[in-house]
């Protein structure tokens, strides 16, 4: 995932959307390896690699993190045409768009 995408998934970030919220989302990219979220109580924060217990993993392409972020995928569609794969706490992803509003 090139930097761009992490900037401006933090620059998107709502704080009051992730207020009690202790959660970690865990990416794996097929196009660029594997990043993660760590949100705690309104902060974010980005890390590079692999987490030892998330929440949630997601795997997708970027192409696929971009239309879902910008509303273009649905992201229910993409679980269930395979573009997007996840295991763990897959209700969380569902919460995706409202800590990045548009």
């Amino acid at each position: 995932m090139s930097n761009t995408t992490l900037e401006k998934l933090q620059a998107r970030f709502n704080p009051d959307a992730a207020k009690g919220m202790h959660e970690i989302f865990q990416f794996h990219f097929s196009d660029a390896g594997s990043h993660y979220l760590v949100i705690d109580d309104g902060s974010l924060d980005v890390h590079e690699g692999e987490h030892d217990d998330p929440s949630v993993s997601l795997s997708m392409s970027t192409d696929t993190l971009k239309g879902i972020m910008s509303g273009e995928i649905n992201g229910m569609t993409a679980f269930m045409t395979g573009k997007l794969k996840a295991t763990g706490n897959v209700m969380l992803a569902t919460k995706l768009t409202s800590l990045f509003p548009n």
